[in-house]
């Protein structure tokens, strides 16, 4: 069996619907499951919602409306019957999130956060369905809040491999065209639950896993893995073929076209990875699988924006040992600080993090009282693996570096803006 995933703007309106059409029709759909992403920027307008929701609550009935417009437009374009089933089911998908807006209690946002932005996915899938069954491809929609089990980590959910496995082999029909959601899972209590921001990678390979299936195949807007994202750096060449571990790697520092957790699980059945176009399908792409290594053999650019670093030094001239560095990484667990890099000294220690759940704040005054701490907001961080001399000189020209460090294969430097 294959899995496909399409991402947000490979569904972003009607025609990228019909784009989808074609490139099963080119590819072929025998055996294979679709996870799908919410429409094109779904997931941010669901974020504004939520927001709304928190901070102010008059602006939710545009949010909402806004919402509402974007999918019934593109439902307009792909159905010509406007009594087809599959209106009523979005209006009621609209209805669900409304109504959780009015008797959810709880104040915890991660948890509220869940519970709507996942309605992203099941709106997606739905159209989706609906439109492949009115053109006569026959397809399985499938809940798959039913299959995946985690944890309540609400934005960032742990999967029950155990139970997963078990539910997605009984409930995905091998012999049928299966379109079912990326992102998302469920708890015990059977509350959605995410599985991080760009989840939807992490999810096939999840199923894939599960299914055994033959290969992972993720659908981009671009021609395949690439040297360098094209929104920051000029002319970016195609790898043609990565190793799973060349891939973790890159996938860690931030290549945005893979998901950090996504390759583990293919990695330990060595299913095939491949990163392909949906505007020329046919076209190879990137294969990432076992013993590759990197072809060509380039230096690979990543950058991460809106980073903080942070220097502590002890207060008394005292060294920084295990001690001290154990209970700062910690702080840092408890504050959900994702690191991205570490540079220590006798006395000094630099980190740099990603604030993902802006908690900066509460975060360094509690290191105050141990530390002396200095810290830069919104800066870049750069990663170069197989790094050359032309490559350093021309990322650090024009910028002020603020710490640098160099491995056999990899340089970083964090920058500000």
């Amino acid at each position: 069996m294959r899995v496909f995933k399409f991402g947000g703007a490979s569904v972003k309106d009607a025609d990228s619907v019909k784009n989808v059409v074609n490139v099963l029709k080119q590819v072929g759909h025998e055996n294979t499951l679709l996870v799908v992403s919410a429409m094109g920027k779904t997931t941010n307008a669901m974020e504004d919602i939520v927001n709304a929701y928190f901070k102010n609550k008059a602006l939710l009935p545009t949010a909402l409306q806004d919402m509402i417009d974007y999918h019934e437009a593109i439902l307009m374009d792909l159905f010509a019957d406007k009594n087809h089933p599959v209106f009523k089911s979005v209006n009621v998908l609209f209805e669900e999130v409304k109504g959780f807006l009015v008797w959810n209690k709880s104040p915890k946002y991660s948890f509220v956060y869940d519970q709507v932005v996942g309605y992203g996915e099941l709106l997606s899938t739905t159209i989706l369905s609906a439109y492949f069954n009115e053109i006569g491809i026959v397809n399985q929609w499938l809940d798959i809040r039913t299959c995946i089990k985690t944890n309540d980590n609400y934005r960032d959910a742990i999967i029950n491999w155990e139970q997963t496995q078990e539910n997605i082999n009984k409930n995905v029909d091998r012999q049928k065209l299966v379109i079912t959601q990326g992102f998302l899972g469920s708890d015990d209590n059977n509350f959605t639950t995410t599985l991080g921001r760009e989840g939807s990678d992490y999810s096939a390979a999840i199923i894939a896993y599960c299914l055994n299936a033959d290969e992972v195949t993720i659908w981009k807007d671009v021609p395949g893995v690439l040297n360098a994202d094209p929104r920051y750096f000029e002319n970016p060449c195609l790898l043609n073929s990565i190793s799973y571990r060349e891939a973790i790697e890159l996938a860690f520092y931030g290549a945005s076209v893979i998901h950090p957790k996504t390759l583990q699980p293919l990695q330990r059945k060595e299913i095939p990875l491949h990163v392909k176009s949906f505007i020329n399908p046919l076209d190879k792409g990137t294969t990432v699988g076992k013993g590759r290594g990197i072809e060509p053999k380039v230096p690979c650019f990543i950058v991460k924006k809106n980073q903080v670093l942070m220097k502590l030094s002890s207060l008394d001239f005292s060294f920084i040992v295990e001690d001290s560095i154990s209970e700062l990484f910690k702080m840092l667990h408890d504050h959900k600080m994702k690191v991205d890099l570490i540079q220590s000294s006798a006395i000094s220690f630099s980190v740099c993090v990603d604030n993902k759940f802006g908690n900066l704040e509460e975060l360094l005054n509690l290191l105050k009282n141990r530390f002396k701490v200095t810290h830069h907001e919104g800066v870049s961080l750069y990663t170069i693996r197989h790094f050359d001399t032309e490559a350093i000189t021309n990322l650090q020209k024009d910028k002020e570096i603020l710490l640098e460090q160099r491995g056999k294969e990899t340089v970083q430097l964090v920058v500000k803006n």
